[in-house]
């Protein structure tokens, strides 16, 4: 399910997949904004991130599914004047259950990402925390009419 019939994403949206990182906003129901910077990837014109299963970020998308992307560094700088999309996030689930996006994003990182998701395991496993990865499908956000 991607853009209506006949309709192509903005071309900002779909050149946010070749950056190498991309500062995902999401919203804390009182609003506030969280910037994370993330990796992200280009699969048809949807644009995919994986996330480890207990991040913040998923508990703020069962709440709202709006997000704003924007390039950034790899720790999350955001270069002044860098453009800013507004775009919808769907959970979609477990990376095993969605190997198409899971491999997208794995594809463009290669090695930098064979390296460091091990780690961010261990980590994780040390803290006794989930090790699975939940896949976001990202839209360009519907203009309300």
């Amino acid at each position: 399910m991607s853009a209506p019939s006949g309709a192509r994403p903005p071309a900002a949206f779909t050149a946010l997949g070749a950056e190498r990182f991309v500062s995902l906003t999401t919203f804390r129901r009182d609003g506030g904004a969280v910037a994370t910077p993330v990796w992200i990837a280009r699969l048809g014109e949807d644009l995919v991130v994986t996330t480890p299963a207990g991040s913040g970020k998923l508990k703020r998308l069962r709440h709202d599914t709006r997000v704003l992307l924007s390039p950034c560094g790899r720790f999350g700088e955001v270069t002044p004047g860098a453009p800013v999309v507004e775009a919808v996030a769907e959970v979609l689930g477990h990376d095993r259950d969605h190997p198409e996006e899971a491999a997208a994003v794995r594809s463009k990182y290669g090695l930098e990402h064979r390296i460091v998701v091990p780690v961010e395991a261990l980590v994780r496993r040390r803290r006794r925390e989930s090790t699975e990865r939940i896949v976001l499908r990202l839209r360009p956000r519907p203009l309300s009419g």
